[in-house]
């Protein structure tokens, strides 16, 4: 007997940055099942979506792009309209879209906190936490309108529940001379992320629309060298980086009616790391 428990088949679903390392993951594992897949990117091309996605679900009709800046709410509300218009009203969106500090970034980027840039703190809270509010903020109200069912899961990090263990980045002063200081703009974005689920969900519980936080462990990407994938490996139970694609899991967990009493809760998938 088919189990529809997760289904997602004919959902319409947003994901911003979903050209990403994860985001990508998260395209293909929606529409593999079914769904309509909306891209939100400040960088769209059919070029990088066969590149990142392949070109079976680049061209398929189950899948669009749209090119927007989610501090913009016009930009949002443009491709919201665009949507409904070729699809209806979206049940899913998913709020990947963020800026993060990789190892090779430069210098004043991960400066240490006495002299980290007030500019740069102020763009990695409005993209992270100004962004992902004005998302939940212009998509639910929609999904309230039309009277739909609906799931906002906002992408946070362990680094907004627990604070960076700078020891971990040490190697990088001795290596290049220059210090490499895990940001506290990346933390105290994400940290907000945690209670702007709990005020939406409670908010909107009452019509339909759960609201809950996705926590996400360290990817492994190509951008990082071997000493800091050592060093992060020595910190997680489970021994290792994630893969790609071990977060799609969660996602349609959260995204169909497996979670349907579900809401203001938060998801981590983090092999271990903040039970240590």
């Amino acid at each position: 007997m088919y189990d529809n428990l997760f289904d997602v088949s004919d959902r319409i679903v947003i994901i911003t940055g979903g050209l990403g390392l994860i985001g990508a993951e998260l395209v293909k594992a929606f529409h593999e099942r079914g769904a309509k897949v909306a891209v939100f990117s400040r960088s769209v091309s059919e070029e990088k979506a066969e590149s990142r996605l392949g070109k079976e679900i680049a061209e398929s009709s189950s899948f669009a792009m749209y090119k927007v800046d989610i501090q913009s709410k016009d930009q949002i509300n443009e491709a919201l309209d665009q949507i409904e218009d070729s699809w209806g009203t979206p049940r899913v969106l998913i709020n990947n879209a963020g800026i993060d500090t990789p190892p090779n970034a430069p210098p004043d980027a991960c400066a240490p906190f006495e002299d980290f840039s007030e500019e740069i703190f102020r763009e990695v809270v409005n993209v992270n936490l100004v962004g992902t509010f004005l998302m939940i903020q212009q998509t639910g109200k929609r999904m309230v309108e039309k009277g739909v069912t609906g799931s906002i899961i906002n992408v946070a990090s362990t680094y907004g529940m627990v604070s960076p263990n700078q020891d971990m980045y040490a190697y990088k002063l001795q290596q290049t001379g220059i210090p490499f200081v895990k940001p506290v703009s990346y933390s105290a974005s994400k940290s907000g992320i945690y209670n702007l689920t709990r005020y939406a969900a409670t908010y909107w519980a009452k019509k339909g629309i759960r609201v809950n936080t996705f926590t996400p462990g360290g990817v492994w990407n190509t951008t990082q060298d071997d000493t800091f994938r050592k060093n992060y490996a020595e910190h997680v139970p489970i021994g290792r980086l994630a893969r790609k694609e071990e977060y799609a899991g969660g996602m349609i967990f959260l995204a169909s009616d497996a979670s349907s009493y579900m809401t203001g809760a938060n998801l981590v998938v983090d092999g271990g790391w903040t039970a240590w």
